[in-house]
């Protein structure tokens, strides 16, 4: 009886635990309008990513777009907009989503 105890309020900890540690993940979208060709992409891909607290980005060349995944307790939307202007690229903003 008293083991069964533990292990239930040990799972209750845990569960706990995993709630507290889960990140703030959000997913933002920026228009970029200098995303004119393959170069200009590398140009993105080879700076961005260094960004704090940014999980994953996609490009679509096309759309001239760049999603991108990050973490909100390191970083921001205008901090990532500041992220596109050291490389002289302008990210407008579009939208944003909280990740589940």
């Amino acid at each position: 009886m008293m083991n069964r105890k533990l292990m239930m309020l040990f799972a209750v900890l845990l569960l706990g635990a995993g709630a507290m540690m889960a990140k703030d993940l959000r997913t933002v979208v920026f228009k970029v309008e200098q995303l004119t060709c393959e170069h200009c992409e590398k140009e993105v891909k080879d700076n961005i990513r260094f960004e704090k607290g940014l999980k994953k980005f996609a490009i679509d060349l096309t759309a001239r777009t760049v999603t991108i995944t990050y973490d909100a307790e390191k970083t921001n939307v205008e901090q990532l907009q500041a992220g596109f202007k050291k490389f002289k690229y302008e990210a407008v903003f579009i939208k944003e989503k909280k990740e589940e």
